[in-house]
């Protein structure tokens, strides 16, 4: 699902200006972190049990929770 989600959003493209290279590899990395390439190269380097990917997955949700209630409890400290 993942592998058809990024075929249809196509490729990642950076324009180079002038001689600045470095700058253009910046970005490109910048571009792959955010379109979360590198944690599914991760994700994918070794094989997961399906008990273990189950695991993980609520590991994370309920780590996003937790940074959630964080962040609503920062703004209400904050209006107060």
């Amino acid at each position: 699902m993942r592998l058809k989600e990024a075929v249809e959003c196509g490729p990642l493209e950076v324009t180079i200006d002038g001689d600045n290279v470095d700058r253009a590899l910046k970005i490109l990395k910048r571009k792959m972190a955010n379109e979360g390439v590198y944690k599914e190269i991760k994700k994918r380097k070794f094989y997961m049990k399906p008990s273990e990917e189950k695991k993980r997955k609520q590991r994370d949700a309920e780590r996003r929770r937790r940074k959630a209630m964080r962040m609503r409890n920062r703004r209400t400290t904050e209006r107060k």
